[in-house]
């Protein structure tokens, strides 16, 4: 399935987990992680994307642009989450992994193909 998601879905999300005390610092970084969600072709040598990988993209982007004042983990995590889970999709991993995963991403020690390939290792049998 190719779930498109909106900013105005994105600001759902940021409401639902984080409250109305904590609002959006750079609306121009929900703007970017939406545009490269919905891109179609990331890697030429790759097929069409999937789920992982778009919810992979919004995670990655959520963490390196920070949008938030804080949170920006935790929020991101929540975004890639209720993407896969709204595409049909799951995404079976405890707390320590899920940690792991945002700390790699912050360290910049993986692409959003990364992310997305440990995504979907993490998807139930």
């Amino acid at each position: 399935m190719d779930l498109h998601v909106d900013i105005r879905w994105l600001l759902d999300r940021q409401e639902r987990v984080l409250g109305k005390d904590l609002q959006v610092r750079d609306h121009s970084a929900l703007i970017a992680a939406v545009v490269r969600h919905r891109v179609n072709t990331p890697h030429l040598d790759l097929g069409e994307p999937d789920a992982y990988w778009r919810a992979a993209a919004l995670l990655d982007t959520i963490v390196r642009q920070r949008p938030l004042p804080a949170r920006n983990e935790l929020y991101g995590y929540a975004v890639a989450v209720a993407y896969i889970e709204a595409s049909g999709e799951t995404a079976d991993a405890d707390e320590r992994q899920w940690i792991q995963l945002i700390e790699d991403i912050r360290a910049f020690r993986l692409t959003s193909f990364d992310v997305a390939d440990r995504l979907r290792s993490w998807r139930a049998a």
